[in-house]
């Protein structure tokens, strides 16, 4: 039941002593204050790195060709070999850990020389040939229209879903692209869609200066016949990307006559141990911001103890009194617990919300000065985070007043009547 005498005499117990009560309630504040700010910035240095990957899928790999190194079949070392449509079919018949599969070709051109004209402008852009599949592994933002469908691969179509700064270049900033048409290497394509990179600083410029078209539809307008660029996979959910990536690696190989134990002619990128190795890498961050920060914690609560010793001796002569007169040893001890609990609490919950404000101060400025970037970006603290940081500092305030507790009441009522401190 709550009492409020008691609680009127806590209040006036911290009152007759501020000087040391604030500098043992600082103690609480800096701990939590620390362990917050840390954990908002370990979350930003998280949030930056994802940032750079965009929405990309992380059970996925890329997959190109490069030179052998190695003879067989009669054929000699540095041989040059490319993928083609059958092998598509073929990765998609023989690997059923496959979920998704683009394959992927590129355009000459953009390279400094321009190659897209509209009216009287010109302009250099990347032409990458593209399934529907791939923005499922590497989406991109659609701002207007659509991307490309099956039905633009089946029937060959000339269109185009092009990148934001292509439309900067090619449009006047009031115009609306959909349904316009791009002159590309001597061949008009319709713009059908249009597109933001979700991704930060280089990799997004890059992907901004893109103009898609359908894999298909470059193959015959470029010539490359059956040719295909590279390949970007995902696994099946319940699957490793990393047996999809094996098993696609020795399929090519005993499709293109390569050795079996040349593992350069095929170069691939696996996005799931990278992505793992950084989930490692932030865990570890993580958990040394914990010990560090409930290290300072508890710091400030061993000071809130050593301090509620002090009180306790202090006020032996008081407790005589109380004990004298009828308190129960669970007053004595609720009424020391409560005081400390109180000044943690209270100090612990201040620390919280100055440094959540002050996180949020840091993160309204990184995005007015436009100073996020692949490194650092929206420091946060995860709210479950700050409720548990809250929850083990009333813990440790009930720990940090059970000890000078239990030492009250282990004084004998007459020998506390004695006590001339």
């Amino acid at each position: 039941m709550f009492d409020l005498d008691k609680w009127h005499e806590i209040y006036f117990a911290l009152k007759q002593n501020k000087l040391r009560t604030f500098f043992t309630a600082f103690g609480v504040f800096w701990g939590i204050f620390m362990l917050i700010i840390m954990m908002g910035a370990g979350d930003g240095l998280y949030n930056g790195v994802n940032k750079d990957m965009g929405d990309m899928a992380t059970n996925s790999m890329f997959m190109w060709t490069r030179r052998t190194t190695m003879p067989y079949k009669g054929f000699i070392r540095g041989r040059f070999f490319q993928f083609n449509n059958d092998d598509t079919q073929a990765l998609k018949d023989n690997i059923p850990e496959i979920e998704n599969i683009a394959p992927r070709l590129q355009g000459w051109g953009g390279d400094g020389t321009n190659n897209v004209i509209r009216g009287e402008r010109t302009g250099g852009f990347t032409i990458q040939g593209d399934y529907p599949d791939y923005n499922i592994i590497d989406p991109v933002n659609i701002t207007k229209g659509r991307f490309l469908n099956y039905n633009d691969i089946k029937e060959t179509r000339k269109v185009a879903v092009i990148g934001i700064r292509v439309f900067n270049e090619m449009f006047e900033p009031h115009e609306n692209p959909i349904g316009e048409y791009l002159r590309i290497q001597g061949v008009y394509f319709k713009v059908i869609g249009m597109f933001r990179s979700k991704k930060s600083d280089q990799q997004a410029d890059r992907e901004n200066q893109q103009i898609l078209i359908p894999f298909s539809t470059l193959q015959k307008v470029y010539n490359y016949g059956d040719v295909v660029g590279w390949y970007a996979i995902t696994s099946r959910k319940d699957k490793q990307v990393s047996l999809v990536e094996e098993k696609a690696k020795a399929l090519m190989k005993q499709r293109h006559s390569i050795h079996p134990d040349d593992d350069r002619a095929i170069g691939s990128f696996n996005v799931e141990n990278e992505f793992r190795k950084m989930i490692n890498l932030f865990s570890g961050i993580s958990g040394l911001v914990w010990i560090v920060g409930i290290g300072t914690l508890l710091a400030g609560v061993i000071g809130v103890s050593n301090i509620m010793l002090i009180v306790v001796k202090e006020r032996t002569k008081e407790i005589g009194i109380q004990r004298a007169i009828g308190a129960s040893p669970m007053n004595i001890i609720s009424q020391i617990i409560s005081e400390s609990v109180l000044l943690t609490t209270f100090a612990g919950y201040f620390g919280l919300v100055v440094g959540v404000g002050l996180l949020e101060l840091v993160n309204y400025f990184l995005i007015k000065t436009g100073a996020e970037s692949n490194m650092f970006a929206n420091p946060e603290v995860d709210f479950n985070k700050a409720v548990t940081a809250l929850i083990i500092l009333v813990i440790s305030g009930a720990f940090a007043g059970w000890i000078p507790a239990k030492r009250a009441i282990s004084i004998k009522p007459i020998d506390a009547l004695r006590d001339e401190v």
